[in-house]
């Protein structure tokens, strides 16, 4: 196999520059301070090895250590909470705008953005929850009377801040869960298919799209969690789902009856993320990775790229000549 990759440079090259890209890029999604011990280049190394060599960066210099506390961290549009004792790892994000059904505007997309940058950097933190602090609502979209006050060229840069935040919340390394206890619309439905998780309470309706287009990466995240013809057929139609079809096509993991205090699924999240925290922190970050890039590498461009490397083998000619003379193929890993 050795003269077959050396037959082939500029494919086995490319394989493994895109190798390295891969590792730094997820290097980058674990989190800061973390690396792969060993050259990315270098020999091969085992799944076994891989799955043990995520280790803290000698300075990389982990992040401020937390009171964890159950007290509001920021302003009241946004509520994040440390929690303590048995939930302790667990944070919970809390949109707060009850006058403007928990929109996106200027200052939470700001806020939702500080906070997510910092959770990213902190080892302590081991599963984000996202709620709704209002009663009835999860978040109904882009904020649309604050758009209509924007300068035409204020509104694509908003629009891209919406984008922005809903992806790093994606790509945050630890494990979230949306606990939706209200109405979720549009960009609202794009902020939960952003977490891993989703529960919801079977009332609550769930709209896929109130506008031409999801502009914040709900027309990639809706398929990949339901199926494409689906989510076509959803997108569509701006079709309306309450808790119980939304299960039923995969959309959300588990359905609540809503009790009295207007937070079933918050509660399940929180049954949910104390499963998570005895587990190991790192696997449970390879873990993640390795999902969401499985979902996101181009499996054609690997398979062309690994085919480049088997054609000038001497097993594939072996494999070809055993079918032509009816024999059972003799491969030597030449």
């Amino acid at each position: 196999m050795a003269a077959a990759a050396a037959a082939a440079p500029g494919a086995l090259g490319t394989l493994q520059a895109g190798r390295a890209r891969l590792v730094a890029a997820c290097c980058a999604r674990l989190g800061p301070g973390w690396r792969l011990p060993g050259s990315v280049t270098g020999p091969r190394v085992a799944p076994a090895v891989w799955a043990r060599g995520w280790t803290p960066a000698a300075g990389g210099g982990s992040a401020p250590r937390r009171g964890y506390s159950s007290e509001v961290k920021t302003e009241d549009e946004l509520r994040v909470r440390y929690l303590e004792e048995e939930n302790r790892g667990i944070v919970v994000l809390g949109i707060n705008r009850a006058y403007a059904k928990n929109t996106f505007s200027k200052s939470l997309v700001k806020m939702l953005s500080k906070a997510v940058d910092a959770l990213k950097s902190d080892k302590k933190v081991r599963t984000i929850i996202v709620r709704s602090e209002v009663p009835g609502i999860f978040c109904a979209g882009a904020d649309l009377k604050e758009r209509v006050k924007m300068n035409p060229s204020e509104v694509g840069p908003f629009v891209s801040k919406i984008r922005a935040v809903i992806d790093e919340i994606a790509n945050l390394p630890v494990p979230t869960i949306a606990a939706i206890d209200g109405l979720a619309l549009g960009g609202g439905l794009e902020l939960a298919l952003a977490c891993d998780i989703r529960v919801a309470g079977e009332k609550y309706e769930l709209i896929a799209c109130i506008c031409p287009i999801l502009s914040a990466g709900g027309t990639q995240r809706l398929p990949r969690a339901i199926g494409m013809s689906l989510a076509k057929e959803l997108i569509f139609s701006a079709r309306v789902l309450d808790g119980q079809e939304a299960k039923a096509v995969g959309l959300i993991s588990h359905v609540l009856e809503q009790n009295q205090e207007g937070d079933a699924a918050y509660r399940k999240a929180l049954d949910l993320a104390r499963e998570f925290l005895p587990q190991g922190p790192v696997a449970v970050r390879v873990a993640k990775l390795a999902i969401n890039q499985g979902m996101e590498v181009s499996a054609l461009m690997l398979e062309f790229m690994l085919e480049e490397i088997t054609i000038p083998t001497k097993d594939r000619l072996e494999g070809l000549l055993a079918f032509k003379e009816k024999r059972p193929p003799r491969y030597k890993g030449e």
